[in-house]
């Protein structure tokens, strides 16, 4: 193997572009002498809310908890019961499943457009029943979901639409942004996201002010008045010195989208090889590549070649959630879609601070392989 080594992502060099914003922000959170739920938690939360286009932002504890208390929160209002069924893709992380389960909901897989990688709308028609009363719609790899298919099923048939965004902060179609398409949507900002923290954070944002002011009650041990506990929480919150990272490297994304495109566009443009499937991009602007997902027979010997020369790679993701010793009530379900994706998909180095010669290590790198 190569000694010099392109890493999938090289978060240090990333984090070094605004180094020094960040140990400001990180000192006027020290010097604050307020470290939960502060003012940088507060101006986050609105901040993020506006660029998502929607009215409210909760700051929470990651992006699993923003998907949770999504659905406990519809529970709590009366819209959700334990035993609904909630549509999901079946290839999605299982983060987006384990979120439905914990809630006694029961997550009803859906296979995905296997050019796009997400869930398919035609699909989904075929598994509402009389029991589906949600959609939990994935934005996988950065690219939104056919949204306008997706809320017209669900306006026909009284479904509640929740985004997992975790993947696809500021993907945005028809002027509307990731996260302000459906009735709720969850984010996480684990350091490898588009839109990173130092640490675990997440946010749900929505329009809907009763379930915004149900969830900020939930996420904090169901209360807003010290010692005053209306529901039965849990602890939740966006840490404040993540806040002030993410206030930062907010002021920065759009930018990095753009480099995201450029590096996309390159492996678009010039990766040619015959045993290769590219993705498909469904709109432009849809798109923000959090990863770059490429399809082949002979996954094994393309990772293996690839790093001979010194090129990284990953699965996203290699065993399904219905496949999972975790939910082994699923693994006799047979999703040929979903499974031939994940014995085939890999993804290639996406970092927005790649340079042209580290971008063409790789598009040479794939086209030369055996």
């Amino acid at each position: 193997m190569s000694t010099n080594t392109l890493p999938f992502l090289n978060l240090k060099r990333l984090n070094a572009t605004y180094r020094d914003e960040l140990i400001s922000a990180a000192t006027d959170v020290i010097d604050s002498g307020w470290y939960i739920m502060g003012e940088q938690h507060s101006l986050f939360e609105q901040r993020f809310a506006s660029y998502c286009g929607t009215h409210s932002g909760i700051g929470v504890g990651n992006g699993l908890d923003a998907l949770s208390l999504i659905f406990r929160a519809y529970i709590e209002m009366g819209l959700l019961s334990p035993g609904d069924e909630v549509l999901v893709p079946a290839n999605t992380y299982i983060a987006s499943v384990l979120a439905i389960s914990e809630n006694q909901l029961t997550p009803i897989l859906v296979e995905p457009d296997l050019g796009t990688f997400n869930i398919c709308p035609q699909q989904m028609t075929a598994c509402i029943t009389n029991k589906t009363k949600a959609i939990l719609c994935v934005h996988l790899y950065g690219q939104l979901c056919d949204m306008q298919a997706i809320n017209q099923i669900a306006k026909d048939n009284g479904l509640l639409v929740i985004e997992d965004c975790a993947q696809a902060h500021g993907a945005i179609h028809d002027n509307i942004k990731a996260g302000a398409w459906g009735d709720a949507a969850g984010f996480s900002f684990f350091p490898g996201k588009n839109l990173g923290a130092l640490g675990d954070a997440g946010m749900v944002t929505t329009s809907n002010a009763p379930l915004a002011e149900m969830i900020s009650y939930l996420r904090n041990y169901g209360s807003k008045i010290k010692y005053e506990n209306r529901y039965q929480g849990v602890n939740s919150r966006l840490d404040e010195m993540q806040a002030a990272f993410l206030n930062v490297k907010l002021n920065f994304l759009e930018q990095e989208i753009s480099l995201r495109r450029k590096v996309a566009n390159s492996y678009l443009d010039n990766i040619k090889h015959s045993a290769i499937t590219l993705p498909k991009v469904a709109a432009q602007d849809a798109h923000v590549w959090h990863q770059f997902v490429i399809k082949t027979e002979q996954r094994e010997s393309f990772q293996a070649s690839l790093q001979q020369v010194g090129v990284s790679t990953l699965i996203h993701y290699p065993i399904p959630p219905h496949k999972q010793q975790a939910y082994k009530a699923m693994n006799h379900l047979q999703l040929p879609i979903t499974e031939n994706i994940h014995r085939q998909v890999v993804s290639l180095p996406m970092d927005p601070y790649m340079t042209d010669s580290e971008i063409q290590r790789v598009i040479d790198a794939v086209n030369n392989h055996d």
